[in-house]
């Protein structure tokens, strides 16, 4: 990934652990960045110091983990560098946007990889870059036939089932933790569950 003045990173879909955040503020602190961070039961956030800039990165906690929320702008590039890191280390998505002299070129990145690039100038846009498609319309055919889907629905209904009892025992023995940890993985299996009856 380049280095760019101007950077803004939008639709970040990053995923990390605990371990994941501490060693992101020890580069940071390595770095010589004047910082701070705080957490409830919410989220966690890292205040960073640009100059006259103070940037906050919220990280949503999900269960034991966390997601990174919002939109930011950089112009500091060692910051850039850092945050695409994070990106890569965590095979995120996001959308980058390098902002250079009347130029606009533009990143979408799965799974960490760049997808494709498109440079702007003026009205003129070009495509830069783009990956071409892993998968064939064979295997979209094969996947639409595939009962996979179908067997995980029946297991996860189990699973569902399962976690259900768990909670029921853990409100009647009232165990908070236990409640809000049953919660979140139910969370998880509904959307699983919405995903593959689609």
């Amino acid at each position: 990934m380049n280095k760019s003045y101007e950077v803004e990173y939008c639709n970040l879909e990053l995923r990390f652990d605990r371990r994941q955040i501490r060693n992101f503020i020890k580069s940071l602190i390595q770095e010589g960045y004047s910082l701070y961070w705080n957490e409830n039961e919410q989220q966690f956030v890292i205040s960073i110091r640009t100059g006259r800039k103070l940037i906050k990165l919220k990280f949503q906690r999900i269960g034991d983990r966390y997601k990174i929320i919002g939109d930011y702008s950089f112009k500091d590039e060692k910051l850039s560098e850092l945050m695409e890191k994070m990106i890569g280390d965590t095979r995120g998505h996001a959308i980058v946007k390098r902002f250079r002299e009347r130029q606009i070129v533009i990143e979408n990145i799965m799974f960490g990889e760049i997808i494709r690039m498109v440079e702007i100038s003026g009205v003129e846009h070009k495509v830069l870059f783009q990956k071409e498609p892993v998968v064939t319309i064979d295997e979209m055919i094969q996947a639409f036939k595939s009962k996979r889907a179908e067997e995980r629905i029946a297991v996860l209904r189990l699973e569902l089932d399962y976690e259900l009892a768990t909670l029921h025992d853990a409100i009647a023995a009232g165990d908070e933790e236990k409640i809000v940890k049953s919660k979140e993985r139910l969370k998880d299996m509904r959307s699983e569950m919405l995903q593959l009856e689609m």
